[in-house]
């Protein structure tokens, strides 16, 4: 990762993250900073079949299939751009993993198997907001994944911070960001707050 920073921006579903990345780019972008955007699964033929299959890919075959997209994302877009000194900011990354596919019936220590080998990010914020909040933002899609449709809010923020937990006791830089009564504009002030505080 010589001269890049890898930035992932994590959180439950409704929390905010896709709107989170696009303003963080773009104020880091008007300062200056050579900023690649990407997302999990991965915009590749592969990801896409990932995203179109995830209503008939379950349990372990599906969280197979988004590590392996992890790992040759990894080699031919993310790895690349760091390389060449840009800020990488992804829409999901291992902790999506580390809570989806736990909604999905398989245990911490088998998907941490499947992703053992991936770098850790830069820095991994966990956006968080209220249950009430993301109920209503993923009631009002149009279309709801068969994960959504699993899992409630109260799950996936208990698993976040398990994640968050896992990870913490492994290395990864994460920093907890409360999205709570905040516009986006707003949750981008603090992101670029924190990464200031921690150097980046």
């Amino acid at each position: 990762m010589s001269g890049g920073l890898f930035i992932a921006v994590e959180g439950p579903n409704g929390v905010g993250k896709t709107t989170a990345v696009t303003h963080l780019a773009a104020r880091l972008d008007a300062d200056g900073r050579n900023v690649h955007v990407t997302t999990e699964p991965s915009g590749t033929p592969f990801g896409r079949l990932i995203r179109a299959s995830e209503g008939a890919l379950t349990g372990r075959a599906l969280a197979l299939a988004v590590a392996a997209d992890r790992y040759a994302h990894l080699e031919a877009e993310i790895l690349p751009a760091l390389e060449a000194g840009k800020v990488v900011i992804s829409d999901r990354y291992v902790q999506s993993s580390l809570v989806l596919q736990r909604l999905d019936g398989l245990p911490l220590q088998e998907i941490w198997h499947y992703n053992a080998h991936v770098p850790p990010a830069t820095l991994s914020f966990y956006l968080h907001n209220a249950p009430e909040v993301l109920r209503q933002r993923v009631a009002r899609r149009p279309r709801r994944s068969r994960l959504e449709r699993v899992g409630s809010p109260e799950q996936e923020i208990a698993l976040y911070q398990e994640a968050f937990t896992f990870l913490a006791a492994r290395g990864w830089r994460q920093v907890r960001t409360d999205c709570r009564d905040l516009d986006p504009d707003e949750v981008v002030a603090q992101l670029l707050r924190d990464m200031e505080q921690l150097g980046n």
